[in-house]
């Protein structure tokens, strides 16, 4: 039977009343892709108001590798939530914390003894991450790189890319932030093979170590593995392994932000894992808690360390809630099998996608991302690629219409990103991806690109 179950227009009556009564009570600025209004949800389906059942290749943005309701995450809930909703970490320990920590300690990359900090948000991770780290080598620079996405703090805005849709009229924001270019493969020179701009982009560290800031003034290089909003770019394993050789070489620590790559999304645990790179500190949240809002600092036991007694923390903090969702997905993510999947599905996907710019390649310029965490950049021209935003926008429109969940990404915002619950059945792919094949073309048709 089919997953995608449509009984009235799209979006229907009572979400659209609930969408105006959102309307009415938030602020404008709070953004939504969907005018859908949802009732419930489990494994990789939304069900709206309106009885519409809908495939969700959104996932919370990369919230849900775990799909939506996984019945041990929920029943985790529901056994803390009758025991302690909260007592503040500052005050007292709680064994659903100590737990979690010791799960990621174990888990995360690197040989080193690891210490974690518990927080609330990805951004609120990569924030302490730049406080653990200044306060480690006692230096304040902090290089980020085009493209980037870190948060919505006055400090990781500042570190954030994409300026229009996230800073425009937020300023001032935080100093000592050092952007440099990203090695994004589809948009190299012409005349340069993959390995040739690779190799430029190597050249240019050096260069930038020099012109832009100093090294002996960095403290943290931060960088996703894959660029989430930035239209998941995998960063080639050669440049972070040059990144990885400077920052040993000139005493700056490596800060990998997995807050969306990471937790399995790219059919290893770690995004880092690809490329062999073990970073100084690893941020994560998004799929770490299966849709309850929590985040991590993983890192080296001595540069955790760094930070003065009280100098870490928060009310929220490592919540029991969140922290016992988190011990349940954890625990299921870093199973083998469960990570064999993630690499089926997206080998699956991959393929289908690739069949699709074969079919399309004056519209779809580029397939990429690693393991399940892929998109597809849709362009005017297949040569001068030049974005086209309203191609995305109609392609997200085109598939919700027709009962797949699908949303932009990239500094254009012209891809269409897809991340799925990673317990989809073959039939569930396979369902989303005619969906998919039929909006494109739709989209094409129209646009005169087919």
């Amino acid at each position: 039977m089919p997953a995608i179950r449509l009984v009235t227009e799209v979006p229907g009556p009572q979400s659209r009343a609930l969408v105006a009564r959102r309307e009415a009570a938030m602020p404008s600025g709070a953004a939504k892709l969907t005018p859908l209004g949802v009732a419930h949800a489990h494994g990789a389906t939304v069900t709206d108001l309106d009885g519409n059942t809908f495939l969700d290749f959104a996932g919370g943005i990369g919230m849900l590798a775990v799909g939506h309701t996984p019945d041990n995450v929920v029943a985790a809930v529901q056994k803390q939530a009758g025991e302690l909703l909260n007592q503040c970490a500052i005050v007292a320990t709680h064994e659903a914390a100590v737990e979690l920590a010791e799960r990621l300690n174990r888990l995360a990359p690197g040989t080193a003894p690891k210490r974690t900090a518990l927080m609330n948000s990805g951004a609120e991770a990569l924030e302490t991450a730049v406080h653990i780290s200044r306060a480690y080598t006692r230096r304040q620079g902090i290089v980020v790189f085009e493209g980037s996405y870190h948060g919505r703090t006055n400090l990781t805005l500042a570190m954030t890319s994409k300026f229009n849709l996230f800073k425009k009229g937020f300023g001032p924001f935080a100093p000592e932030v050092y952007r440099l270019p990203f090695p994004g493969l589809y948009r190299r020179p012409a005349g340069l093979d993959e390995a040739e701009w690779v190799a430029w982009h190597c050249a240019q560290l050096d260069h930038a170590f020099t012109a832009y800031v100093d090294p002996s003034h960095v403290a943290a290089v931060v960088i996703e593995p894959v660029q989430g909003e930035g239209g998941f770019l995998p960063a080639p394993a050669a440049w972070l392994q040059k990144l990885r050789a400077l920052c040993d070489q000139h005493g700056m620590l490596l800060v990998a932000d997995e807050v969306q790559c990471g937790m399995g999304r790219t059919g290893k645990l770690w995004a880092c894992d690809h490329s062999g790179v073990v970073p100084d500190l690893l941020t994560t949240a998004k799929s770490l808690g299966a849709g309850l809002p929590i985040s991590a600092i993983v890192g080296r036991a001595e540069v955790m360390d760094a930070p003065h007694p009280g100098g870490l923390g928060g009310t929220y903090s490592g919540s029991p809630l969140a922290c016992a969702a988190a011990v349940a997905a954890v625990d299921t993510i870093a199973t083998p099998g469960f990570l064999a999947r993630a690499v089926a599905l997206g080998e699956r996907m991959h393929g289908r996608l690739l069949a699709l710019q074969a079919r399309f390649p004056r519209l779809v310029g580029d397939v990429r991302g690693l393991g399940p965490m892929l998109a597809i950049e849709l362009v005017k021209d297949p040569t001068t690629r030049e974005p086209w935003l309203e191609a995305t926008q109609a392609v997200n429109a085109a598939t919700l219409q027709r009962g797949l969940i699908t949303i932009r990404a990239g500094l254009y915002s012209n891809c269409v990103r897809l991340l799925p619950p990673l317990t989809m059945t073959d039939a569930e792919v396979d369902e989303a991806m005619d969906v998919l094949d039929a909006s494109v073309a739709e989209v094409a048709a129209r646009l005169g690109a087919a």
